[in-house]
């Protein structure tokens, strides 16, 4: 007759340690049918809750144990309407200055069952109502007052044992010191000094739970009640109270201007047929049938609302990219959401929504980055506080920010804490174990010490522990009422309420978000397109603007010369772009569609697809192949007879083991989200029967189904793919044809895959002069102009952005500046400020280079004498004597962050020469041969072999071009702790070519300067 009442989860921050499939699992095994889950201050798990105790066999209780300075009490929801109040209440707990659980509780009391030790809480409560008011005793926490307490207010007492931890504990044990594991307990202890910023040493026994706050059986929590056996029949009690049975399984959507459902869908019907003119021009019988179709299954499923709501939004801006699986819909590309055609490009609409799915999908709509605060200001208004919020990212702990926080409250130094997270930086994972990691080659010759074992045990133990919330990146949630009904809210640092579940939570609960997104490469357009408007005059109409067309832009992506384009710029992709239309390729290669070819490419790039990316360029260059099944001929045609996109998956075992579209995206959904194992297993079994039943040899249906598990993690769908080449197209148009006022914009808007200094390198590689920060030239952000490129005063490091306001003011009031004294007598800028760009060259124009110590001098005279008269009596100065040219050179890189008038590398030609390298242009001349060569550092990747063996591939470059050079594991074994990234590397190796490309093979690693 005991139910556990007052259990937290790891989603009770700085507080729970096991999450709640564990807390299921275990209550289960102790032979519980029913629990509660209490994290503190929130329902941050609910959604989560509900399907671990499915899974389990649970029947849940909702509650939170509600907390501040002067009460404490916990609430569990007894019908919808306590649990509306409780999701209320924790609201105005997180956003409500001198916010009072007493009063709160007043007002919020209906449908809530209230149990507390609090003294003061319970007297002002009973003072109201005493029904369904309990005062708590659990172990641990001085029993005896609490039933004296429940005497004195003629209360029932009820039996908690606030459950942190499994039960029985262990003591605390280390790995390193010959333990097991660490126990439950020794980790709430350090999530509460991470908490409370605080060393474990310095933690005393108030800050923390009580060692005996645990998940016991029934016949243990007897054991601590003898002398009180109805506290433990008054918890089944009030689980009977409670509401056991939650279905949070209804769509919830927003309102569209107060419309019911028929009118709303009258007016979306009615804006989708004159956006189909608008697009096509008439509606042919193609274009019917596709709108009908995909009408029918929305007024059925009732969407009519959210994408009325959601175009609303998007007619906002002028330059959006709607994407994701909405991009398949032909109703959102005629109301102007997204921009692909979805019947010329054959996106499948099933993938977004069909008659069977019970999950709301959402609309990602791409905003230019700086454009996005305005947008969601736009749909506050529009909907307010009251109506929209945020959704969450649950920040947990991870990687190198858990060694380092279980490390600072150990006691370790900041010091030996920095030198181990950067070493472990780009390879560590929360998996992985001490031993593994002192494995690594990072760690050849050393051991870790007992402190650094059980700092990275702990560590792993803290993976998926919540921390807090920040905003996730763009979702959106707008409800038809209240949204403080359905989840609780809280405020975000930048001032916007925000739900306290992520978008996986809140798609399970009912919640459809619209994804509002800020997207550089969509500024980087703009900025680009507003430049060659105001320097040439000519304007690009984007709504008809077909990029492809133009031959420049073909010719620039087919050979993969998109550094700078949007999702076409990272290594792999543009390699795979050179390898598609090498000089090996034959003809009907570039005959193809070339946008076709784009979204493929773009797709097929995914981490557990190496293999399949061979065969599909190999197809790709004329080798002859066949569908694994004939029945495959109507899903892989497109593909080469190789599954590409997430839909794919859907469409295999539609047409080969007869699933259902809904069967097959749920299979999609299975492969490609987390916690798939149990479930992956009878779709297996389903799969294999339904084709066996079509006559698919288990071979066959083996080779298929290994093509579906490469979509696991990180893969694409079609009509997401398709949207950002799209937009990857117009990047390479403007590069291709406007490459000055391109690049300003991309290093500008501080996006992209690599640093400015690769961006300028890029530049010069397009024919570009790059030219320093002027005083009188530059503008905060780069500027773009026929075949030069003027960095901006924005990439001076340290400068303040209130200086840079003044300069600017000034000069754009009063006129260039005529020297460096008039400089200081108008602009108002600070001595640290005007440091800075006397060291960035900013004046070497006006003054010349050699002046700039005589500048520091004046500019220190001009801050302690009263400007008058260091102007007016020309007051003497010390004659400086100029910088020599390693000075002004070191002045560059400090201020910059890069060497920007010269390649770097040109600074140890002298050196590079005796070694007769061969030019990174002239790569493939040399295939199959041993070579030399030198290189600038650019950009990484660590990866793994097939037998878990770290290796790296890197980008470097020299004054000719990029190249990629290959770590293997033996190599990079021997040479990783020389692979820092500011350096001039010395390169030995041999030259291997795939598909008409050349890389290199790293054999040797050394330093230019090093042994002369």
């Amino acid at each position: 007759m005991f139910v556990h009442l007052h259990v937290h989860s790891s989603l009770s921050p700085g507080w729970g340690v096991l999450a709640p499939e564990a807390i299921c699992a275990e209550a289960a095994r102790l032979g519980f049918d029913t629990l509660a889950i209490t994290d503190r201050n929130g329902l941050y798990g609910v959604p989560r809750f509900l399907d671990a105790a499915r899974e389990a066999g649970i029947a849940p209780i909702i509650g939170t144990e509600a907390v501040t300075e002067q009460n404490r009490a916990l609430l569990l929801a007894s019908d919808q309407e306590g649990y509306a109040n409780i999701s209320r209440l924790l609201s105005d707990l997180h956003c409500e200055k001198g916010f009072d659980l007493c009063g709160a509780l007043t007002r919020y009391r209906r449908g809530v069952v209230i149990l507390s030790d609090d003294a003061r809480l319970l007297s002002k409560l009973k003072a109201a109502s005493a029904d369904r008011l309990f005062v708590e005793l659990s172990p641990g926490h001085d029993m005896h007052r609490a039933l004296a307490l429940s005497r004195d207010l003629g209360l029932p007492p009820v039996a908690t044992a606030r459950a942190l931890v499994r039960a029985p504990h262990l003591e605390v044990q280390s790995p390193a010191r010959g333990g097991a594991d660490l126990c439950d307990f020794h980790l709430h202890r350090v999530l509460r000094a991470i908490h409370l910023n605080t060393k474990l040493s310095r933690l005393t026994p108030d800050l923390t739970g009580s060692a005996s706050d645990a998940l016991y059986g029934a016949t243990q929590m007897a054991d601590f009640f003898p002398h009180c056996p109805h506290a433990l029949e008054n918890s089944a009690r009030i689980a009977a109270m409670c509401r056991r049975e939650w279905d949070f399984s209804t769509t919830i959507f927003p309102a569209f201007r107060e419309l019911n459902n028929d009118d709303a869908f009258a007016t979306l019907k009615s804006r989708a047929r004159t956006g189909a003119v608008w697009r096509y021009g008439v509606i042919d019988e193609k274009v019917e049938a596709r709108l009908g179709k995909e009408l029918a299954i929305i007024r059925d499923k009732g969407f009519a609302h959210y994408f009325l709501v959601v175009e609303e939004i998007t007619k906002q801006s002028q330059r959006t990219c709607g994407r994701g699986s909405a991009a398949a819909s032909l109703v959102a590309y005629c109301l102007g959401i997204t921009h692909v055609d979805p019947i010329r490009h054959n996106l499948f609409f099933e993938r977004f929504l069909n008659e069977g799915r019970s999950d709301p999908p959402d609309i990602d709509v791409d905003f230019p980055w700086d454009e996005r605060d305005a947008i969601l200001d736009f749909a506050f208004a529009r909907y307010g506080a009251r109506r929209a919020a945020m959704v969450a990212n649950q920040v947990g702990f991870k990687g190198r920010s858990a060694l380092r926080e279980v490390a600072k409250v150990y006691g370790l130094p900041d010091c030996e804490i920095k030198e181990m997270t950067e070493r472990v930086s780009g390879f560590w994972r929360p998996e992985q174990t001490a031993a593994a990691m002192s494995e690594h080659p990072l760690f050849q010759g050393e051991s870790l010490s007992p402190d650094w074992l059980e700092i990275v045990a702990t560590a792993r133990r803290l993976n998926g522990q919540l921390r807090h919330l920040s905003l996730h990146c763009g979702g959106l949630v707008i409800v038809p009422d209240e949204i403080r009904r359905y989840v609780p809210v809280e405020i975000s640092h930048k001032g916007l309420p925000v739900i306290q579940w992520e978008k996986d939570q809140a798609e399970d609960a009912g919640l459809v978000k619209i994804d509002i997104l800020g997207n550089r490469s969509l500024a980087v357009i703009r900025d680009a397109m507003a430049a060659v408007k105001e320097q040439t005059g000519v304007e690009i109409d984007y709504a008809s603007w077909r990029p492809l067309e133009d031959e420049r832009t073909r010719s620039l992506m087919r050979r993969g010369l998109t550094i700078g384009c949007f999702y076409l710029e990272s290594p792999s992709v543009r390699l795979l772009l050179r390898k598609i239309w090498s000089s090996t390729a034959p003809p009907e290669t570039f005959d193809a569609d070339l946008f076709e070819v784009l979204v493929q490419a773009s797709s097929i790039i995914r981490p557990a697809a190496n293999s399949f990316i061979q065969e599909y360029v190999s197809r790709m260059q004329g080798k002859k192949w066949e569908h694994l099944h004939p029945l495959l001929e109507g899903v892989l045609g497109e593909t080469l007879g190789i599954a590409i996109y997430q839909e794919q998956i859907t469409q295999i075992a539609m047409e080969l083991a007869g699933f259902s579209a809904s069967e097959g995206d749920q299979l999609r959904k299975v492969i490609t989200k987390k916690h798939k194992e149990k479930r992956l297993a009878d779709f297996r079994a389903k799969f294999v029967a339904g084709g066996t039943e079509r006559g698919v040899s288990a071979p066959v249906l083996a080779a298929i189904w290994e093509q579906i598990l490469s979509f696991a993690g990180y893969s694409f769908c079609k009509p997401h793919s398709a949207s950002y080449a799209l937009l990857s197209a117009k990047a390479a148009y403007m590069k291709a044809n406007h490459p000055a006022q391109f690049m300003a914009a991309v290093i500008s808007n501080q996006g992209g895959y690599y640093s400015p200094f690769a961006y300028i390198s890029e530049g010069r590689r397009l024919g570009l002069a790059i030219l320093p920060p002027d005083i009188n030239e530059s503008e905060y952000h780069y500027l773009g102009k026929e075949k030069t490129l003027r960095i901006g005063l924005m990439q001076i490091d340290g400068l303040t952005r209130e200086g840079a306001k003044r300069l600017f003011k000034e000069r754009r009031d009063g006129g260039c500046y005529a020297s460096f004294a008039d400089f200081l007598r108008r602009s108002g800028v600070q001595r640290a400020d005007a440091e800075r760009l006397v060291k960035a060259g900013c004046f070497d124009a006006l003054e010349g280079v050699e002046r700039r110590p005589a500048l520091l001098w004046e500019l220190l005279h001009f801050q302690q004498q009263d400007a008058a008269l260091l102007f007016e009596h020309k007051t003497a100065l010390p004659k400086a004597p100029p910088y020599d040219a390693e000075t002004v050179l070191r002045q560059e890189v400090e201020a910059l962050g890069f060497l920007a008038s010269r390649h770097p590398l040109s600074l140890y030609k002298a050196q590079w020469q005796r070694h007769r390298p061969i030019r990174a242009a002239e790569l493939i001349k040399h295939s199959g041969k041993w070579v030399t060569m030198v290189g600038w550092w650019i950009t990484t990747k660590m990866v793994e072999d097939k037998h878990g063996r770290p290796m790296e591939f890197v980008s470097f470059e020299d004054v000719t071009a990029i190249f990629d050079a290959t770590f293997f594991p033996d190599v990079y074994a021997r040479f990783c702790r020389k692979l820092s990234q500011r350096r001039p590397y010395l390169l030995k190796g041999v030259v291997e070519e795939e598909f008409g490309v050349a890389t290199l093979r790293v054999k040797w690693v050394g330093f230019l300067g090093e042994n002369g």
